[in-house]
């Protein structure tokens, strides 16, 4: 079993992304072996008001209720996101995304932390994606920031309720959130795509300081391609249930106490 936490379906403001279709995501899953997926919406990342990229990802998933497993993309800055907040619930959206950066907000404002808040109370996840491209690869158009890690050590410790996994990103080993005895809730989880497994060996290192339970598997498809996620849980010690915990255990855990209050 694969549990794939960081994928997205539909289209992107700057570039064409193959396999942006449910049924394309399906058949690069499929060839690669991840048996489900967390997915939210790419064009989401880029409008002002990302609700309607939510309605079009629960349509586009809909026939799949058993590979997709959907996250809001809500801009707290925007009017209205406390109903956008309520219609995904109702859609049976599992958790967030959040882009502070794209929808330039501050992760400590009254208004997201209220959005977290509220998401918590209603056993969502939080998923904060540290950047979106490689910077060599993005528009001339966009110079969005990375999210600096600390910045999520900040709402780590404010929202110690809250249920955060960190995607997209690295330099966590180096960071108070990857250090053992942190001071910090253990309320978060770290997804692998972009840490490294040789030079600084993040990975090994993250685990040796936090725990494997802290560590998910994660691609990044279709911005990226899977193959180089799964290879680093190859080069990992030849221990099956550590790589067990990676791939599936831990993201099932946090999924499984994510009931969803709509139909799916």
């Amino acid at each position: 079993m694969i549990i794939d936490v960081n994928a997205y379906l539909g289209p992107f403001a700057f570039r064409h992304l193959r396999h942006r279709t449910a049924g394309e995501l399906l058949g690069l899953m499929d060839s690669r072996g991840i048996d489900r997926a967390v997915v939210s919406g790419a064009a989401a990342i880029t409008y002002r008001n990302p609700q309607p990229a939510n309605a079009e990802l629960i349509a586009e998933i809909g026939p799949h209720p058993d590979r997709f497993i959907p996250f809001a993309v809500i801009n707290p800055s925007y009017a209205g996101w406390a109903d956008d907040l309520e219609a995904c619930l109702d859609l049976g959206f599992r958790g967030l995304r959040l882009y502070p950066k794209w929808h330039n907000y501050d992760l400590m404002s009254e208004p997201c932390l209220d959005l977290i808040d509220r998401a918590t109370d209603d056993g969502m996840i939080i998923s904060i994606p540290m950047r979106v491209e490689d910077p060599r690869q993005r528009s001339w158009l966009v110079d969005v920031p990375n999210v600096p890690v600390s910045e999520l050590a900040d709402v780590v410790a404010a929202r110690p309720r809250a249920r955060f996994h960190f995607v997209n990103g690295r330099g966590f080993a180096g960071s108070v959130l990857g250090q053992p005895e942190n001071g910090l809730p253990e309320n978060y989880r770290i997804e692998i795509s972009l840490l490294n497994v040789h030079l600084n060996d993040e990975v090994e290192t993250l685990i040796a300081n936090l725990g494997p339970d802290r560590l998910m598997f994660g691609t990044g498809m279709p911005f990226q391609y899977p193959d180089p996620a799964l290879a680093k849980i190859e080069v990992l010690a030849p221990d099956d249930a550590l790589k067990a915990q990676i791939l599936h255990q831990n993201a099932a855990e946090w999924l499984d106490a994510a009931a969803p209050r709509g139909g799916r």
